[in-house]
């Protein structure tokens, strides 16, 4: 009957039913009278047609008010929902190859761009997530500290090119890399998301000390070996521009399975951008925020409206019936 409102007293309403009875009561008490219209100052000549017709105006006033007063008793309130949320975050850092065999062109446009865009995706969901970047090449280099400032993270992202790094896969000092934005973190999940598309040949660091060092540091390493089965096509300098060869596909598999296993994580493999994307996503859901809600109540009472507006109803009742609409039965 009244959107958002509820009633303490709800039993009250039954008063209501009573309403067309008394209507009809008043009817029939009415009926047979004749009255005549006598105002205030004048004589009954005076009086209009519409001021005839207004005569039981007053009755009707005071129904009115009566049902308001009805609705007062049952002591309207209104509900007000409230929702107090905590949301608890996670620190990710995306440890991203950038040697020289992310160029290849199994990905479109290439393996460097497709794991740009898509790690994009995923930062701009991640809203109450500290995210930081590493890239890595023969050496490691951090690109962004871990923040929450999402829109630095993407642009740092963007900003990220091949060849400022000298050639080489250095995943042990990646990882170690990574594991030190994050060392110092006092959240309660720490996740570093490495993508790589070869075999670990540089670097001081050995993978596997990199993987003890993240599992004591309770940080959990997604692996994702970027790349298609066989072989895949590169684009090569020659003295008319470049040419395109077909290279062979090596991602040390047995290793980035070992890294994630040892650290709680899970290991991916991604053959084309699709595939890097539902990965992601995987990784996403695994990896979901901690959100904990709290909600209460709180109620206003509405009553004071309706006694209001009856009172109002019979003050204009009596008011009119003494004055513009007064009759002599």
């Amino acid at each position: 009957m009244f959107n958002g409102i509820g009633f303490e007293y709800p039993w009250f309403l039954l008063l209501l039913f009573a309403i067309p009875f008394i209507v009809w009561y008043l009817r029939k008490k009415g009926e047979g009278r004749s009255a005549i219209f006598y105002p205030k100052a004048g004589s009954a000549s005076e009086f209009s047609d519409i001021r005839s017709k207004l005569g039981n105006l007053p009755k009707y006033l005071n129904i009115a008010a009566l049902i308001l007063l009805i609705i007062a008793l049952a002591r309207p309130q209104s509900e007000l929902s409230e929702e107090s949320v905590y949301a608890e975050g996670i620190d990710i850092c995306v440890v991203l190859d950038v040697s020289g065999s992310m160029f290849a062109k199994d990905f479109d446009p290439n393996r460097l761009e497709a794991a740009k865009m898509i790690t994009r995706e995923f930062v701009t969901g991640r809203t109450n997530d500290r995210i930081g970047l590493v890239v890595f090449a023969k050496d490691a280099y951090t690109q962004c500290p871990l923040t929450v400032d999402h829109a630095a993270v993407i642009t740092l992202l963007d900003e990220i090119q091949g060849g400022f790094l000298e050639d080489g896969t250095a995943i042990g000092n990646a990882l170690a890399s990574g594991v030190n934005r994050l060392r110092d973190s006092e959240s309660k999940s720490k996740v570093i998301i490495l993508l790589t598309d070869g075999v670990n040949n540089a670097g001081e660091i050995d993978p596997n000390s990199a993987a003890e060092i993240a599992k004591e540091f309770g940080v959990r390493v997604y692996t994702v070996g970027v790349g298609t089965m066989g072989e895949a096509p590169y684009d090569i300098p020659d003295a008319f521009g470049t040419k395109r060869v077909m290279v062979p596909v090596e991602i040390d598999e047995p290793l980035l399975q070992k890294i994630s296993a040892g650290t709680g994580g899970k290991y991916f493999r991604a053959t084309d951008n699709q595939k890097l994307e539902s990965i992601y996503k995987e990784i996403d859901r695994l990896e979901r925020t901690r959100i904990e809600v709290s909600s209460f109540k709180r109620k206003s009472e509405k009553y004071l409206w309706f006694v209001t507006a009856g009172l109002v109803l019979l003050l204009l009742s009596r008011f009119l019936g003494y004055t513009w609409l007064r009759r002599l039965p």
